[in-house]
């Protein structure tokens, strides 16, 4: 919704776009686990000190990305790569295998800190996450992969990328896809939406995600209705005033976010929570973080100030 006003205007077909993309996605990476089709150079590749910024940093806002510190010398790496390499096509999309050669890449050897190879680490929103050191078993590497995404989506809304490019037959075999039982269902709710039925649009999505708890097209629907609900009838002024007054309180600065979001200030709104993030502890810190997650969903994963926001979000959280 990149065209939110306080009059409840939301742009409609950036959320169908958006829920369709992502639904694409994961219907991709479903295909190719199904298939075997996926490609292994979108997935695991070759990482130099150039490259570092855009193929490690940037890529890791949208998918985390798992290094492997090897060297030709390290016979334990032999062991272990490999077995990265089939896990990562396997988890098709869920995240992405950066290798780096030690040899040819001191600084980055140096930057990591590691003490020794095969070394695996992780770079999720832009900051590095220790994974483990040495050959270890399979069973093991699964469970801290497993751990990553998990935490990747719970404490940013990182959930991987798909596996094939918009030109990939797979893609061409998604776009395709017959029409959902749920369309007209989602139709209606849009509507509601656009004509200010912000009760019956929430019911309505909550009604289609009772029945596809993973429809992603009802979940950004349901963000932006909930969203309007919560600041229709509100009085700015005095809401403004209270999160000035209180800088700490994260109800407070829940609603002034808001209230940015809806009168089209994201950054404003983005930041405002971020900061509530850095000065508060426990259950106070914890609701400023998952209704900044929130917000997210409204604007749309591929959004660059969600991007950069999730980008400031790690930072002080780690």
């Amino acid at each position: 919704p990149r065209n939110m006003s306080m009059s409840g205007v939301v742009d409609l077909a950036a959320v169908k776009a958006a829920g369709e993309a992502k639904q694409k996605a994961e219907k991709a990476r479903a295909e190719a686990a199904r298939t075997g089709g996926v490609a292994p150079t979108r997935l695991v590749f070759d990482v130099d000190e150039a490259g570092f910024q855009q193929d490690v940093l940037q890529r890791s806002t949208e998918v985390p990305v798992v290094i492997d510190f090897w060297a030709e010398w390290c016979e334990p790496c032999k062991q272990l790569s490999p077995i990265l390499e089939r896990l990562t096509r396997e988890y098709a999309g869920r995240f992405v295998l950066a290798k780096i050669d030690v040899d040819a890449n001191q600084m980055l050897f140096q930057q990591f800190g590691v003490q020794g190879i095969p070394a695996v680490f992780a770079v999720v929103a832009g900051q590095p996450v220790p994974l483990f050191q040495g050959a270890a078993p399979e069973a093991q590497i699964r469970q801290v992969l497993d751990q990553l995404i998990q935490a990747a989506e719970q404490q940013f809304g990182i959930v991987g990328v798909p596996v094939q490019d918009e030109g990939d037959e797979g893609a061409e075999a998604v776009a395709q896809q017959p029409a959902t039982p749920y369309d007209g269902a989602l139709a209606a709710a849009h509507e509601a939406l656009d004509a200010g039925d912000l009760g019956g649009a929430v019911q309505a999505y909550k009604n289609v995600l009772a029945d596809d708890p993973g429809n992603t097209e009802a979940k950004l629907g349901l963000a932006q209705a909930e969203l309007l609900s919560r600041v229709e009838g509100t009085d700015a002024q005095q809401v403004r005033k209270a999160a000035a007054d209180s800088p700490a309180d994260p109800a407070a600065q829940i609603a002034a976010a808001d209230l940015d979001l809806v009168g089209g200030h994201v950054e404003d709104a983005f930041g405002r929570l971020v900061e509530t993030v850095r000065r508060t502890v426990g259950e106070d810190r914890e609701a400023a973080r998952l209704h900044l997650l929130e917000l997210f969903e409204v604007i749309g994963a591929d959004d660059p100030r969600v991007v950069s926001a999730r980008g400031a979000l790690a930072r002080v959280l780690f």
